[in-house]
Order: structure tokens, then sequence, then C-alpha cells
């Protein structure tokens, strides 16, 4: 499983995970499912839909990306929409390769391509360990 340096490890100051620390070499990958995002939901579960997607952008722009280390249930908020496959879909692979689709990111997030409103995250706080994690007990 590919550790995506750098990457945020969650959105500063929640507990909304980004990544994974290891690949679960038991069962696998969690598939990635599509979740529906309702009006209704909560104003945290949006700001970390739109932290993610953020994090995405900065780190990946819009090349394709391997799944790697991030967090099948963030990715499943926005597969299908501001995420997509890029071949045929593998919910359940570490390699599969995704990328962001601009446009409908743009759509649905504008205040992220806002030029003066941009909201800031704060990547810097120190949360990012989590990408950076060697195992080194070999696991």
């Amino acid at each position: 499983m590919l550790k995506h340096r750098g990457f945020p490890g969650r959105l500063p100051g929640t507990d909304f995970q980004f990544v994974i620390r290891r690949e679960n070499r038991k069962k696998g990958a969690t598939p990635i499912t599509r979740r529906e995002r309702f009006k209704d939901r909560k104003a945290a579960d949006k700001r970390a839909d739109a932290g993610f997607l953020s994090a995405l952008i900065e780190h990946f722009g819009d090349e394709p990306f391997p799944r790697g280390n991030l967090d099948a249930g963030r990715l499943s908020w926005l597969i299908g929409r501001e995420v997509k496959p890029v071949g045929d879909f593998d919910p359940a692979d570490y390699d599969q390769l995704l990328q962001i689709d601009m446009a409908a990111a743009e759509a649905a997030f504008p205040e992220l391509f806002a030029k003066d409103e941009a909201p800031a995250f704060d990547w810097d706080d120190g949360d990012d360990d989590w990408g950076d994690d060697d195992d080194e007990a070999g696991r």
C-alpha cells in the first residue's frame, strides 16, 4: 500500500480521519462505496468533505493518483462525483487509480475555488504524521 507522504492525517481540530496507518492484510482494503450526501448533513461533516477534497486538490491537482492509504470512508463521500476512478473500478484495491473531476468539484464546493474567500484548513498543525508513518514492525 502506497503511503501518501505529506498528506494530512485528519481535518485539523477534529477526529475526521483522512488516511489509514497500515493496510489490512487479512481482509484486504475496505471497499469504497458511494454514500449519499443529503442536504441535512451536519456542518462538521460538510467541512470534512471540503477539507478532504481541498487536501486532494492541493496534493494531486487534476492528475491521476493511487488510492493508497487514503481513508475509504472519506473517499466514499466523494467517489463518483468529485473523485472518479480511472479505468475499471475495483473498490477494494489499494492500487486503484483515482482522479479529481475539477468541474464537479468546483460545482459542489465553490468555496474551495473562490480566489478571495478560499477556506483555510491549517494543514501545518502537525496532524499529518499518519501519512509519514513507517511500519517498523514490517506488518
